[in-house]
């Protein structure tokens, strides 16, 4: 083949790339989130692009996981292969996206702060910052129970109450780890959740361990969804009179590494669904 032949065959895998990838940002749109997907005549019009062609396209990236089409409304949204390409490389990101960012929270509270992620009922701590020697030490690593903590309720923000059955049982004591909490059904942790959502950050006073007090808020990725909690937690002598102040500020920092995350803030609603 010439040179000719070889650079128009590139440029035209380059063209096709580029118009994947005008459908792909279609559908990561804030319509489509809130639709659930689209279907191939309102990408077509988003694109400008043949309908055919769209669908060509469409069933191309579907049979390679990157979107996935719904069997009862047709409609397209992103598939899972996608989703775990950046699931891969999302906890790297967020520690680096993050780091920075506690350093300055840090410094600006001077208390300890952790970047907790959820795994399975427990709250798991990735990453402390201090710049003080009031330094906590071992919590890295360190799994510690969900509903009782301020970064429990605000990793479990995107949970509806028929997944908190699911994660917790219909009849669990879910203060058994924590004889000091507040929260010992599903109704109480689920009330304590949407006070986080209304407040922007979640406080604990005493629940989980005498003494201590904490606050969290959350960290989003790109969807909206909760992956991480930004938690400052201290001596109630020394950060209880400020809690609610440091709540806030949190809440700043914590949208911060959002917006890294490719989050664009915005508030989130009040919610629709009521715990029975």
């Amino acid at each position: 083949m010439s040179s000719d032949g070889q650079g128009a065959g590139a440029r035209n895998q380059g063209h096709g790339l580029r118009r994947d990838i005008d459908l792909l940002e279609a559908l990561a749109s804030e319509e489509a989130q809130h639709a659930g997907g689209l279907g191939v005549d309102t990408l077509a019009q988003l694109v400008g692009r043949e309908k055919s062609q769209v669908s060509r396209a469409l069933k191309a990236l579907a049979g390679e996981g990157i979107v996935e089409r719904d069997p009862d409304t047709l409609e397209y949204r992103l598939g899972w292969r996608l989703f775990s390409l950046v699931a891969r490389t999302v906890e790297d990101r967020l520690l680096r996206a993050a780091e920075p960012v506690m350093r300055s929270l840090s410094g600006e509270l001077e208390e300890t702060v952790h970047l907790c992620v959820l795994r399975d009922n427990q709250v798991l701590t990735l990453l402390s910052v201090s710049g003080h020697s009031f330094r906590v030490q071992g919590w890295e690593g360190r799994g510690v129970p969900a509903p009782c903590t301020s970064a429990g309720r605000v990793l479990l923000q995107d949970a509806a109450p028929d997944d908190l059955y699911v994660r917790f049982g219909l009849r669990a004591d879910l203060g058994a780890g924590c004889p000091r909490s507040e929260v010992r059904t599903l109704p109480d942790l689920w009330s304590r959740i949407q006070r986080g959502k209304r407040d922007g950050y979640a406080a604990v006073r005493e629940e989980f361990e005498p003494d201590l007090v904490g606050v969290s808020a959350p960290v989003r990725d790109f969807r909206g969804r909760v992956v991480a909690a930004l938690n400052v937690s201290a001596p109630k002598d020394r950060f209880g009179a400020r809690l609610d102040d440091a709540g806030r500020v949190t809440a700043r920092a914590a949208g911060a590494v959002s917006e890294q995350l490719g989050w664009r803030m915005r508030a989130v609603p009040p919610a629709s669904r009521r715990f029975t």
